[in-house]
């Protein structure tokens, strides 16, 4: 999963939202929804302008982590990364 620390690095950078969103011309809500992860992508342009503004490095924002799995979730990522996905399974 990928994890936004959009909100640390305003921290760091003694920045709000609004003077980010303003800064980077998008609307509060939007950045709103970047900031809580709610958002489903992000154009390489908004992000290359949160970089420019907040001086920092995309990686500094984004974060990759490991999603965990657990009950019937993980047999069914097991199984899928073992090549048996369930419509294997079932001959479809």
């Amino acid at each position: 999963m990928i994890i936004i620390n959009l909100d640390v690095v305003l921290a760091r950078r003694k920045i709000s939202s609004l003077e980010l969103a303003q800064r980077i011309g998008i609307t509060p809500v939007n950045l709103s929804i970047l900031k809580t992860g709610k958002a489903k992508a992000m154009r390489f342009s908004t992000l290359e302008a949160i970089c420019r503004a907040l001086d920092c490095q995309p990686g500094d924002i984004l974060e990759f982590r490991e999603e965990e799995f657990s009950g019937q979730g993980r047999e069914a990522a097991e199984e899928i990364i073992a090549g048996t996905g369930r419509d294997e399974l079932r001959g479809g």
